[in-house]
């Protein structure tokens, strides 16, 4: 299963976009295992938001909901962060992951 990614907000040249994109794509997939593990993970958590919402009660998800749902948000902010740097929340960049 593959996935693209695409950087929405960012206002540099085509070639920095495409090293932040790389740099995002890097961190998901060296904090998920592998890049076959991105996809499968993306899917299951927002399944995981679809069902139970953006900040679930973590009593209320099975171990295995625990698991794939902390296991995203880790890669989300190691992307995050890598793609945008630390101070992310400073502009409107964001990004779409399309399976």
């Amino acid at each position: 299963m593959t996935y693209t990614l695409k950087l929405y907000g960012v206002d540099v040249s085509d070639a920095d976009k495409r090293e932040a994109q790389q740099r995002f794509c890097d961190a998901l997939e060296q904090t998920l295992g592998d890049a076959e593990m991105v996809a499968p993970v993306y899917l299951a958590y927002r399944r995981i938001v679809g069902t139970w919402g953006e900040q679930p009660d973590l009593d209320n998800l099975s171990e295995a909901e625990k698991a794939i749902f902390g296991q995203w948000q880790a890669a989300e902010t190691a992307a995050v962060t890598a793609a945008f740097g630390t101070h992310r929340y400073m502009g409107d960049a964001d990004y779409e992951i399309v399976v």
